[in-house]
C-alpha cells in the first residue's frame, strides 16, 4: 500500500472514530455561541477519548504491523498555523539526504509542518553545539548524547525538560511503542532531558585496516594490541614515505581508538560527559564503590596508551597536523588516503567503500575479544528539544514521528525503499545505490533507531564479528544514575574546557613528555575544582547506591 493510501485510510479510520465519539459538525457548533467550562472540558475528554481509540487501533507492538500518524492524534497542536521545525544534527551528511528530507516534508504537509536540519560536521561539532543553543538561532531540537554534551548543556538550561504527562498529551506514539525503563537514562531531578532511542546493542570498538598492506609486510592478521602497534608503525615505516598512505590520517582526537584501548580493562562509564569521564572496571554483579571509580585520564592504563600514542606520532604514523584536520579518519580511510580506522561495526561501511578500488583489501579486528562488551545503552543517541524551541509541543509531534511512524523511521534509518534498499518484513537488503544514503549512519537515524531492521546478505566477516560479541555483552550497573552538576555546573565547566584543551594532544601523542603534561593538566584541574566536583559525584553516587 502506498504511503497516501495508508494516510488516506488512516483519515478515514480517523473521521469514523470522531463520528463515534458524538463530535458536532461545524454547522451544529455555530448555532452556539458560547461554549462553557463544562463543555469545554467534555470537548477535552472527548479528545482524548479520541486519541486513545485511534491508538487502540494500532499495532499493540512495532513488531505488529505498520504504525501511521495522524494530526488527529496531536489535539494539542494547532494546524492553522503552519510551522518549521528547526532539527540540528552532526556527523557525516549523506548524498542523498536532502532527497529523503523532501519526502519526510512531503509526509509531513497534512500537518502544515517542514522539518529543516542543519548537520554540524564531525570535525566542527565540538566547537558549534554550544554556540548554536546559545546563540538565539532559530532551533527546535538536537541530537545529543552523554558523550555529545547532554549533561553539560542539560546543567545550562539549553534543553526543554517534561516529565511523562507530557509526552503522554503530546507524543502518543512514543508514550505506546518506547520502551519504559529507557526514561529513566535520560532524566535529572524527575525531568526528562531528551528522547531515548528506542534500542539496545553491543558497544564494541574494533579498528579496521588494509589488509593488502598488511600482507605486503608479511602482516597476517591482529590478536591484540601489540599486533596492531606493530601494523602502524611498519606501515610509518614502510608505506608512507612509498606512497604517501598515512597509518592513520587522524582528525581531532584519537578518541575511538582510545576506546578499543580501554576495553582491554573491561572498563565501564560512570560518567562520561564531554571529556570529563569516570569509570570503573567491571566485576559480574557488583556496583562499583567510590574507591573503583577513577577519572578516566589518571587511570594507569590512560598513561600507557598516551606514551603509545607518542610513540606512534613521532613515528609518524599519522600529520602533526591532526589536532586540526577537517577530513575525518573514516572518509580518508575510504579514500585510500589512510590505512586504519577505529569504531564500531559502522567500519565495514568504509572498508566497503575503500574495496571499490581495484587491489584494496580492508579487514576488521577485534583486538580484545576476550573481554566483555559493553551494551550501548538506551540513552547512548538521543533528541532533546530546545529550550529556545518557540513550539515544543509541535516539536515534540515531529519527534513523535519521526520515531514511531513506520514510513518515516524507514526513510531516516535506510533511506529510500526500491532504491537505497528493499526490505521483507524487518529483513532489509541494501541495493547498488546505498552507499548514497547508508542504513543507520546518521545521527538522525542514532537517535530515532527501534533496533527492528536487520541486514540480511551481510558479509560473512561481519557476521562473524557481530555474532562473536552476543555472548560477551554485559549491562552496566550504573546505567540508570545520572549527574546533576547543577550546584558545582561553574567548576564542571572549568574542568571540562581543561580537559578539552588536554586530552586530544594525549590522545594523539602531540606532546614532549606525556607524564608531565598530564601533571600540568592535573594542577589546572585542581585550582579548577576538580575536587569539589567530585565530592558532588561521589555523594550524589552514595545516594544512588543507597537506593538499590
Amino acid at each position: 500500500m502506498g504511503k497516501w493510501m495508508k494516510r488516506l485510510a488512516a483519515l478515514m479510520l480517523a473521521a469514523m472514530m470522531l463520528a463515534g465519539c458524538g463530535q458536532t459538525t461545524q454547522n451544529e457548533s455555530s448555532e452556539s455561541e458560547n461554549v462553557t467550562e463544562e463543555s469545554a472540558s467534555e470537548s477535552e475528554t472527548s479528545n482524548a477519548g479520541t486519541v486513545a481509540d485511534l491508538l487502540a487501533a494500532l499495532p499493540e507492538t512495532l513488531e505488529d504491523g505498520e504504525v501511521v500518524a495522524t494530526p488527529e492524534m496531536y489535539p494539542n497542536v494547532n494546524f492553522d498555523e503552519h510551522y518549521t521545525v528547526y532539527l540540528y544534527l552532526i556527523g557525516d551528511t549523506p548524498q542523498d539526504w536532502d532527497r529523503v528530507m523532501e519526502l519526510i516534508n512531503e509526509y509531513l504537509e497534512p500537518f502544515n509542518t517542514t522539518l529543516e536540519t542543519v548537520i554540524m560536521s564531525w570535525a566542527d561539532y565540538s566547537t558549534q553545539y554550544s554556540l548554536v543553543l546559545a546563540s538565539g538561532e532559530d532551533i527546535d531540537a538536537i541530537y545529543t548524547a552523554p558523550w555529545c554534551f547532554m549533561y553539560t548543556e542539560a546543567s545550562k538550561g539549553s534543553f526543554y525538560t517534561y516529565d511523562r504527562d507530557f509526552i503522554t498529551e503530546n507524543m502518543p506514539l512514543t508514550n505506546k511503542y518506547q520502551d519504559e525503563t529507557s526514561y529513566s537514562e535520560a532524566t535529572i531531578d524527575g525531568q526528562i532531558v531528551a528522547l531515548p532511542c528506542n534500542q539496545e546493542k553491543a558497544d564494541t570498538k574494533i579498528v579496521a585496516i588494509r589488509q593488502d598492506l598488511a600482507d605486503k609486510y608479511g602482516i597476517e592478521e591482529l590478536n591484540d594490541w601489540s599486533d596492531y602497534m606493530n601494523y602502524m608503525l611498519t606501515i610509518a615505516e614502510e608505506e608512507t614515505p612509498q606512497s604517501g598512505i598515512l597509518a592513520m590520517a587522524a582528525s581531532g582526537s584519537n578518541g575511538e581508538l582510545w576506546e578499543v584501548y580501554r576495553q582491554q580493562y573491561d572498563a565501564l562509564y560512570l560518567l562520561k560527559d564531554n571529556y570529563l569521564n569516570y569509570e570503573y572496571s567491571y566485576v559480574e554483579g557488583q556496583l562499583p564503590s567510590e574507591e573503583d571509580v577513577q577519572l578516566s585520564w589518571n587511570t594507569d592504563y590512560f598513561l600507557e596508551f598516551a606514551k603509545d600514542m607518542k610513540t606512534m606520532a613521532d613515528a609518524g604514523c599519522w600529520s602533526r597536523s591532526a589536532l586540526s584536520n577537517t577530513i575525518s579518519d573514516d572518509d580518508a580511510f575510504a579514500a585510500l588516503q589512510g590505512s586504519s580506522i577505529a569504531w564500531n561495526g559502522t567500519v565495514y561501511n568504509y572498508m566497503r567503500l575503500a574495496e571499490e578500488s581495484e587491489g584494496v583489501e580492508c579487514a576488521a579486528y577485534d583486538l580484545t575479544k576476550d573481554n566483555i562488551v559493553a551494551c550501548e545503552e538506551y540513552n547512548n543517541s538521543d533528541i532533546a528539544i530546545a529550550t529556545a524551541s518557540k513550539d515544543p509541543v509541535r516539536t515534540a509531534m515531529v519527534i513523535d514521528i519521526l520515531k514511531m511512524d513506520t514510513y518515516v523511521n524507514k526513510l531516516v534509518t535506510l533511506g529510500i525503499e526500491g532504491e537505497h534498499y528493499s526490505i521483507d518484513g524487518f529483513e532489509y537488503q541494501l541495493l547498488d545505490a546505498s552507499d548514497s544514503y547508508p542504513a543507520n549512519s546518521t545521527s538522525l537515524s542514532w537517535g530515532v533507531n527501534n533496533g527492528l531492521y536487520q541486514e540480511t546478505g551481510v558479509e560473512e566477516r561481519q557476521q562473524v564479528m557481530v555474532d562473536s560479541w552476543e555472548p560477551r555483552i554485559v549491562s552496566n550497573p550504573t546505567v540508570t544514575f545520572v549527574f546533576n552538576d547543577a550546584s558545582v555546573a561553574d567548576y564542571s565547566s572549568a574542568c571540562k574546557t581543561i580537559l578539552g584543551e588536554y586530552i586530544p594532544s594525549l590522545q594523539l601523542g602531540l606532546v614532549d613528555d606525556v607524564e608531565a603534561y598530564i601533571a600540568e593538566m592535573n594542577t589546572k584541574l585542581e585550582a579548577a575544582g576538580i575536587g569539589v566536583v567530585e565530592e558532588e559525584l561521589f555523594a550524589q553516587y552514595s545516594e544512588w547506591v543507597a537506593t538499590r
